[in-house]
C-alpha cells in the first residue's frame, strides 16, 4: 500500500463516518425535540422516570438535550478536524481507529435515544 493509497483510505473512511454521524446526530435531534414536545418540563425528571433510583436532580432540558449536543460537537469536530485527525492516528489501521470512533459515537446515539424515548414514557 503506497502512501497515496493510504490518503485515498482516510478519506473513504472519513467521508462514510462523517456521513452516518451527522445522520446520527439528525436523528438524535429530532428525537430529543419529540419527547420535548410531548414531556413534563420539571425541575427533577429522574424522579419521575426512576423513583427508587439515585436521587441526582437533573431537569428536562439537560436530560434531554446534553447527548446530543455532544453527539453534535463529535460531528463538527470531526468534520472541520480531518486533516488532524489525519495526522494524529492513534491506532496501527485506520479501520479500526473509525471502527472505535464508530462504537463511540454509537453508544452515545443509543444512550440520547434511550432518555428521550424513557421521557415519552413518563409523559404518558
Amino acid at each position: 500500500m503506497t502512501f497515496d493509497d493510504a490518503r485515498d483510505d482516510f478519506s473513504r473512511l472519513h467521508r462514510q463516518f462523517t456521513l452516518h454521524l451527522g445522520v446520527a446526530v439528525g436523528l438524535s435531534w429530532l428525537t430529543a425535540l419529540y419527547a420535548a414536545a410531548n414531556a413534563p418540563w420539571v425541575r427533577n425528571i429522574r424522579a419521575l422516570i426512576d423513583p427508587a433510583g439515585p436521587l441526582r436532580v437533573e431537569s428536562t432540558l439537560s436530560y434531554l438535550f446534553v447527548l446530543p449536543a455532544v453527539l453534535t460537537f463529535a460531528w463538527a469536530s470531526a468534520y472541520f478536524g480531518r486533516e488532524t485527525m489525519r495526522r494524529f492516528q492513534t491506532l496501527p489501521n485506520q479501520t479500526l481507529e473509525f471502527a472505535a470512533a464508530a462504537a463511540v459515537a454509537f453508544g452515545v446515539f443509543y444512550l440520547s435515544i434511550d432518555r428521550a424515548v424513557a421521557v415519552l414514557l413518563a409523559g404518558f
